[in-house]
């Protein structure tokens, strides 16, 4: 794999070509600065409702399914996403097809016609999706763990929206979210795998330096205020009880980051992590148990995900804080250490196999803090995470102050949860 290149226009649009020449595929990735944490009250769910409309039909291709089907005709992959702080669209081909899914692809970003009577389809469509997010009891509980954390303001919003929001948008809305988020300066343009750099370089230019350069209105920042745990205790009748646990951490841009994504991957981040192993294997209280970090743009959580027997609820909560306290007060041995490390870099470099992920492992980063950090240069920083590190970043972070619960399960009664919440 060669080295990316970022080419900037004089509107300020990026593009970013990831050049995999012994690939026989291409993969074209449009990224654009806009998200829920973007959003207002008013319009909570917009920027995810905006993703699902640009599909219904554009200025060259005005019909339902016109792009889907084109894309479909050409053996194309292709979806989008949105997220609390960008969305994407991407298709992926035969790279001899990489003009035509870019040209498609660029189409739906460019020249949506938002049909009135294809908003009012989709509007039953996402209440539908999230009717699907609510019965997804793990989803569920994360969502509620970040409305617990963050509160009533953008952070603490459901990406899909409220369905009290979602009934009543109309074009207008649309018409003036795009106007206001899909900017030049604020879109990127990845282009990964095989391609004719000239040829790619010349029809992007084309297809976008038209765009007038405007300027990217930056989110308002995040409010965090907590000086006490706090537990959030959703009913419903399961089988099974399914709970976050964490803490506040800090931002994306902190240099900390990978000692905190490091400890992670020692607690929970595999079938030989410490809390698999004494949550599932010693106690046989879980299927699933995970722990990771989300790192924001001015904020972040540790937290630990768990599917829990219901028999077994606090003796896994309090096992959670202990790990959490182990980690805090002592050293992880070398041998121990060394194994998450291998880990973590072996996931890295089996997520850069394709041209899908290239698209997403540099572009993801450049759209979120218009850096980029080299795989190779990433795994000599793990690699160079040494044991106290990993100590300091846990006291850092393992504040009894700063822990939360969210806790979706047959229960009520929140005091006796709350009860739990102390480290050792």
């Amino acid at each position: 794999m060669k080295k990316p290149k970022k080419i900037t226009l004089a509107n300020g649009l990026r593009i970013l070509l990831v050049p995999q020449p012994e690939n026989m595929a291409a993969t074209v990735l449009i990224l654009v600065e806009a998200g829920s944490e973007y959003e207002t009250k008013r319009v909570n769910g917009v920027s995810h409702f905006l993703e699902h409309m640009m599909f219904k039909g554009t200025v060259n291709r005005p019909r339902p399914g016109m792009i889907a089907h084109e894309l479909a005709a050409l053996g194309a992959q292709s979806n989008a996403f949105t997220d609390q702080e960008c969305t994407g669209y991407w298709a992926k081909a035969q790279a001899e097809k990489l003009p035509k899914i870019l040209e498609i692809v660029s189409d739906l970003y460019l020249n949506p016609v938002f049909n009135p009577n294809e908003i009012e389809k989709e509007r039953g469509v996402i209440m539908q999706e999230i009717n699907m997010y609510e019965d997804d009891l793990p989803a569920r509980v994360q969502r509620n763990f970040l409305q617990l954390v963050y509160g009533d303001q953008p952070a603490g919003w459901d990406v899909a929206g409220a369905k009290d929001v979602i009934r009543t948008l109309q074009r207008e809305d649309f018409m003036a979210y795009r106007s206001e988020r899909y900017v030049a300066s604020g879109t990127l343009v990845v282009v990964s795998g095989k391609f004719n750099e000239k040829k790619t370089v010349s029809q992007i230019k084309k297809t976008f330096g038209t765009l007038p350069r405007r300027r990217v209105i930056a989110k308002k920042p995040v409010r965090e205020k907590q000086s006490v745990p706090q537990v959030r205790v959703s009913h419903k009748e399961s089988d099974q009880a399914h709970l976050v646990l964490g803490f506040r951490a800090f931002d994306v841009f902190d240099k900390r980051r990978y000692a905190a994504r490091l400890m992670a991957d020692v607690l929970g981040g595999g079938m030989s992590s410490r809390l698999f192993m004494k949550v599932r294997e010693e106690l046989g209280a879980a299927y699933y148990i995970g722990a990771g970090t989300d790192l924001n743009l001015d904020h972040g959580i540790f937290s630990v995900s768990a599917g829990i027997d219901h028999g077994k609820l606090q003796v896994v909560i309090r096992a959670i804080l202990e790990e959490c306290r182990r980690m805090r007060d002592d050293i992880v041995p070398a041998q121990e250490l060394q194994k998450s490390k291998d880990h973590m870099i072996g996931n890295l470099i089996l997520g850069l196999e394709t041209s899908d992920d290239l698209a997403s492992f540099y572009g993801g980063q450049e759209i979120i803090t218009r850096t980029m950090v080299p795989p190779e240069v990433l795994v000599d920083t793990i690699k160079k995470i040494s044991a106290t590190e990993v100590r300091n970043i846990a006291r850092a972070i393992f504040k009894e102050k700063h822990l939360n619960l969210a806790l979706i399960g047959p229960y009520k009664d929140e005091k006796k949860f709350r009860k739990l919440l102390a480290l050792p």
